[in-house]
């Protein structure tokens, strides 16, 4: 006997609905369903309330059938064909709500639809219902209004979270309100798009109002004056409008539409983000011309992305469940728009003006060392200007220090054979013929403080002793399983451990420098 598989609608809708995390999704699929129904206007309200937010999404467009109003309540019923949003996946975030309310005009008939608590009925195990009425309107006022009551917003919405700022980001960067379709004049049309928030959640201004394009920083061609140069540079590529490209695969042809610019840091940053400010630039793979996943493997190896702001479109690239993904990067299609993208952006790193852009930005970071290089030594002798008494400030300072006391008349000659600071015994002594393993610190006490050997050394350089009660205690408690003394008068230390004795000498630059000594009386 044969079965068919049977699917659990209520799991598939519930797992659909809680794919969409980020509650401002709801703003993202209202914006491309009123921009797919022709509107030139939408307007979003929004409401807090104790149990969620509440929601009202209005729109001029032309409004719905009973067959697509039929589509934006079902699942895998969507009548769009190869845009995003033809599975009809993205309504279903107004399912974690507790009442979607639709009423739609269209030619002269409205029809009202409403579904109760469709977020507890699906996590009840219920599939929720709606009910539809038709009633005539008024021809010449078609459009439709959204109201979604209770909406289960999470982090999103609420006013610990969301501002004005915050919205206009994520419209001009997650949306169809960052539009690059216009570059091309593919049945693009302008939307205008207005958002009121309860003042409860932001104050700061009656409502937002921006459009549906995605426009770039004006153009700066040449470097400008000051410390950094090449930050409002600027070139768009193409020039004017956008690039199409056709890209032959196994399945056929696909067109690539790409557009963006180069640019410095100041102007990237009169570009709408949404997330990092940093991890926002590079390139942008789009489907309906709506951003969705970057490819900053297709920008050349010896440049930063950050430096560039492509968007590339391809209506040949699916994507998941909540648009948050390419799905089908194993396609040939998808292997080959990858090939073509990285061949374009090869170009255009390659471009005179790119190279001079970048050049203009070598030059400005060299300006800026020799001038912080100038101001360091300016601030040095001045620090040094001011000293009375030469004290040593670093180890670097103390190895000159202990040449200058080599000048010093009736005072031992130390030659300093080698000098690393960064490795762990940071010097060699040299004494005759012997190479004498040497530990540098401003202080004695420093050695022990950082924990270090004395197997390994044979000398101590420093400036003075330190605190010597410290020392002291090293010597009580005993150092690294062994037995130390001190003998500051002798200018020496002594370590025994496993039975085996070691004397470390000290060298003291200060007393050096002080000392004035026949030869013979120096020990």
């Amino acid at each position: 006997m044969k079965q068919q598989p049977k699917v659990n609608e209520v799991n598939e809708f519930l797992e659909i609905a809680s794919d969409f995390e980020d509650p401002l999704e709801v703003i993202r699929e209202s914006l491309s369903n009123a921009y797919d129904a022709n509107a030139s206007h939408v307007e979003f309200t929004i409401r807090e309330r104790p149990h969620g937010s509440d929601i009202v999404i209005e729109d001029d467009g032309g409004g719905m059938s009973r067959q697509d109003l039929e589509s934006f309540f079902d699942l895998g019923n969507s009548r769009k064909e190869d845009a995003i949003g033809y599975k009809g996946h993205g309504t279903k975030i107004f399912y974690k709500s507790d009442e979607i309310v639709v009423n739609t005009s269209r030619d002269g008939t409205t029809l009202h639809a409403e579904m109760k608590d469709p977020w507890r009925k699906l996590n009840n195990k219920e599939l929720p219902e709606y009910t539809v009425t038709e009633t005539p309107s008024r021809k010449g006022r078609d459009g439709t209004l959204i109201r979604i009551s209770g909406f289960r917003s999470g982090q999103g919405l609420g006013p610990e979270s969301l501002t004005y700022n915050k919205i206009e980001h994520y419209l001009k960067w997650k949306t169809i309100a960052g539009s690059t379709a216009h570059f091309f004049e593919d049945n693009h049309h302008d939307m205008k798009i207005e958002v009121d928030l309860d003042e409860e959640i932001d104050d700061t201004k009656g409502k937002l109002e921006i459009d549906s394009n995605f426009t770039f920083p004006d153009e700066q061609l040449e470097p400008g004056d000051g410390d950094f140069p090449a930050e409002r540079m600027c070139k768009h590529f193409p020039s004017e409008g956008g690039r199409v490209i056709e890209v032959e695969h196994e399945g056929g042809t696909s067109e690539v539409e790409i557009v963006g610019m180069v640019a410095g840091k100041e102007a990237r940053n009169e570009l709408a983000t949404y997330g990092k400010h940093s991890a926002q630039f590079g390139v942008w793979l789009a489907k309906d011309h709506i951003k969705v996943e970057q490819l900053n493997e297709a920008v050349p190896d010896n440049v930063e992305h950050t430096h560039l702001m492509f968007i590339v479109n391809c209506q040949d690239i699916e994507l998941s469940a909540n648009r948050g993904k390419i799905r089908n990067k194993s396609s040939n299609v998808y292997q080959r728009l990858v090939e073509e993208v990285r061949h374009y952006l090869s170009k255009v790193c390659s471009h005179p003006w790119f190279l001079e852009y970048m050049e203009a930005r070598r030059q400005g970071e060299l300006n800026r060392k020799a001038q912080s290089q100038s101001d360091s030594v300016a601030q040095r002798r001045e620090r040094l200007a001011k000293r009375t008494d030469f004290v040593p400030e670093n180890r670097a300072e103390l190895v000159l220090a202990l040449e200058r006391s080599n000048r010093k008349s009736g005072v031992k000659e130390i030659e300093v054979a080698d000098y690393r600071p960064n490795d762990e015994v940071a010097s060699f002594i040299r004494d005759g013929d012997d190479l004498k393993p040497t530990s540098v610190y401003l202080q004695v006490e420093d050695h022990f403080a950082d924990d270090k050997p004395l197997e390994t050394i044979d000398t101590v350089l420093a400036w003075e002793w330190g605190d010597r009660d410290s020392l002291r205690e090293y010597a009580r408690q005993g150092y690294h399983d062994g037995m130390l003394s001190v003998d500051f008068a002798e200018q020496k230390l002594e370590y025994e451990k496993d039975g085996e004795r070691k004397q470390v000498d000290v060298v003291l630059v200060s007393k050096r420098l002080r000392q004035e000594k026949p030869l013979a009386e120096i020990q």
